[in-house]
């Protein structure tokens, strides 16, 4: 059995609900809180009117590494830019994908992937032009979304710890060196 992994918190994000906008990018704040319908101030357009506030979307979480990975390959991403409400720092981003994950005095379990979506073209680096290499790189790469199991608060620089054993997972969107 593996021992626990944990990490840290280096970003914190969230996009009020603005008319005729979609949730890209998010702004960084010093403190969130989690409750089961998602993250208090973040509106997910896509989860709200297509998902019906599926509660298995309420966190998006996406780790340091994976963005210092997409910057190496030529993409300017910057924290927040793909909707994530979380970023870690420590956390291998395939092992962040699995299990339940105390975050500050939350916990959270992981339900899904996030797919990568049209919306990316709003990113100033993607636009239309771009978007169809943007998406292949995004494969299997856009964050893990969680749902919330007990509410509770994050800040900059909380624990980020698994709340079981995670296996480490291989990582077949990683290109060589």
């Amino acid at each position: 059995m593996a021992a626990p992994v944990a990490g840290r918190v280096v970003g914190l994000y969230v996009k009020p609900e603005t008319a005729g906008e979609r949730g890209l990018p998010k702004r960084s704040v010093g403190e969130i809180e989690f409750r089961e319908s998602g993250v208090v101030g973040d509106f997910n357009r896509f989860r709200t009117e297509e998902r019906h506030g599926d509660p298995a979307m309420a966190v998006l979480l996406i780790s340091s590494e994976l963005l210092a990975e997409l910057r190496r390959e030529g993409w300017p991403v910057r924290p927040g830019d793909l909707g994530e409400n979380v970023t870690t720092e420590g956390i291998d981003y395939a092992r962040l994908g699995h299990g339940r994950w105390r975050i500050g005095t939350a916990e959270v379990e992981i339900s899904k992937a996030c797919d990568p979506c049209d919306t990316l073209r709003l990113l100033p680096y993607v636009g239309s032009e771009q978007l169809a290499g943007f998406l292949r790189t995004m494969l299997g790469r856009r964050g893990w979304y969680a749902r919330v199991v007990t509410p509770g608060r994050a800040r900059l620089g909380d624990l980020v710890e698994s709340r079981d054993s995670v296996p480490t997972v291989a990582r077949p969107w990683a290109k060589a060196v």
